[in-house]
């Protein structure tokens, strides 16, 4: 391929893409209406439910094998959700908010602590059949 014939197909791919966002921007033009006229709430609980049952699902699929290498990883993603509950828990000016941050805390904090049991209980399995 020549340099000219890449520089052309680097103006055509250029164009089509100039043409996609423009495509692109009418399209959110047209759904701003619509995104705008939906209520936050439902929006948020949809989102919930439906990590809800992604994580469900995710989580009854691991093998048993895999099963403390997640649980470390959970735990560190936890223990990061601690650290961020605990800062909107203290640096809010809201009662609800605070009550929020709390049960974050409280829940994130039963997680942490039952997957380092289910953790440590799995690694003493392991070690009573030898592996």
């Amino acid at each position: 391929m020549t340099p000219q014939q890449i520089a052309n197909e680097a103006a055509t791919i250029a164009d089509r893409a100039a043409f996609l966002a423009e495509q692109a921007r009418q399209l959110a033009e047209q759904a701003a209406p619509v995104a705008a006229a939906a209520n936050p709430f439902l929006l948020l609980l949809t989102i919930f439910l439906m990590a809800c049952f992604v994580g469900y699902y995710v989580v009854w699929s691991v093998t048993p094998a895999l099963h403390s290498p997640l649980m470390a990883v959970t735990n560190a993603i936890s223990s990061v959700i601690v650290v961020g509950a605990i800062l909107a828990t203290g640096l809010s000016d809201s009662t609800a908010a605070r009550f929020f941050g709390f049960l974050a805390v409280a829940l994130a904090a039963v997680n942490i602590f039952g997957g380092f049991l289910v953790t440590r209980r799995m690694l003493s399995m392991f070690k009573r059949k030898g592996g």
